[in-house]
């Protein structure tokens, strides 16, 4: 019978994570399991950093951002002997099964943790919503509620000063927050990693709004977005964080120069970076989150480990962790298309 249950938060943080370690501990303790909180990811579990969750502790967390448990970005299969230091700390601190909080770079490391006999539940977290399997990941609506709220202020600097105002997003390969943000905030130009459009494109849709009058603009840029049409440009800076990702620069500094040079007309550039991660969590996010946080343990009791608890039309699933290992949500063309017809300028 389990009776500890260990939590970690891994990747990048991002609002409603709170809220999931407040779930678990508290829906928890009904069965008599005890939750151990893992400091900083799968760093905290290798070197033994645990400290136990209780009612109290977790007590008005739901409504603050980040993690309280802290989080990293570490491989923990990145050398033989880390597995060993897992398995030692699992069988300190009498903890039989995990839930794992991440993205797909934390949640393809439980899937091969899980693969090595440890029981896991992951739960998808992450701003980008890339994880494929679930409607919508932890994080996802809290960022996109931010990014619109964001295009909304820069709205009337741009229309005041006549102004393109392009805002960079975070997205390496997949677009969603950009898309999202940028219907809810009325963008005129949309770009994002999945969809090919080159720099005379974005040019013929403004001018076009220039000649019926319309005298500023809004763009809205995935970072990842590779630009056709100005020639080489560095979207990334050739360096990689610890799990092998891209370090980006992003494409928004380099869209917003080159339509500057070829419009004539004054442009500003926005880079909203880690304030996307930030704040407080948005109602459905902290809500999203307990669900998660319920499922994770009921999986947990009923032995259904190796899984990732998911959003299904509005239902709570479990699906595989295989089915997510190293793969990617793009952004159905279906959506964009429908993005496109509310956009400014001719199509």
């Amino acid at each position: 019978m389990v009776l500890g249950i260990g939590i970690l938060t891994g990747g990048g943080d991002c609002p409603g994570l709170n809220g999931l370690i407040r779930a678990v501990v508290r829906s928890g303790l009904p069965y008599g399991y005890r939750t151990l909180g893992i400091r900083n990811g799968w760093q905290g579990l290798m070197k033994g950093d645990v400290e136990l969750l209780t009612d109290s502790s977790v007590s008005g967390i739901i409504s603050r951002g980040g993690t309280i448990l802290g989080t990293s970005r570490t491989d923990p299969l990145k050398n033989p002997a880390d597995f060993t230091k897992i398995q030692n700390t699992l069988k300190k601190f009498q903890i039989g099964a995990l839930v794992v909080a991440g993205g797909d770079g934390t949640l393809a490391a439980a899937h091969q943790v899980a693969a090595r006999g440890i029981p896991i539940v992951g739960v998808p977290k992450t701003i980008d919503n890339d994880i494929p399997q679930t409607d919508m990941t932890i994080g996802f609506d809290t960022a996109v509620s931010t990014v619109t709220e964001a295009i909304d202020r820069l709205h009337t600097t741009a229309e005041s000063h006549h102004r393109i105002m392009v805002v960079q997003v975070m997205g390496r390969k997949a677009g969603w927050i950009a898309l999202k943000a940028g219907i809810a905030g009325g963008a005129d130009e949309i770009l994002i990693p999945e969809v090919h459009v080159t720099i005379d494109d974005v040019c013929r849709n403004l001018r076009a709004r220039y000649k019926v009058g319309k005298q500023f603009s809004i763009v809205v840029v995935a970072e990842g977005t590779p630009l056709e049409g100005i020639g080489d440009y560095p979207v990334f800076e050739g360096e990689r964080d610890e799990c092998g990702h891209e370090k980006f620069v992003g494409a928004g500094n380099i869209l917003g120069r080159e339509l500057e040079r070829r419009l004539g007309i004054e442009t500003r550039v926005t880079n909203l970076g880690h304030v996307q991660r930030g704040g407080t969590p948005t109602a459905f996010d902290r809500v999203l989150a307990t669900r998660f946080g319920v499922a994770a343990v009921e999986q947990i009791r009923a032995g259904n480990v190796s899984t990732m608890v998911a959003l299904q039309s509005a239902h709570i699933v479990t699906v595989p962790l295989s089915s997510v290992f190293h793969r990617q949500k793009l952004v159905d063309p279906e959506l964009y298309a429908l993005a496109r017809t509310v956009m400014g300028g001719k199509r």
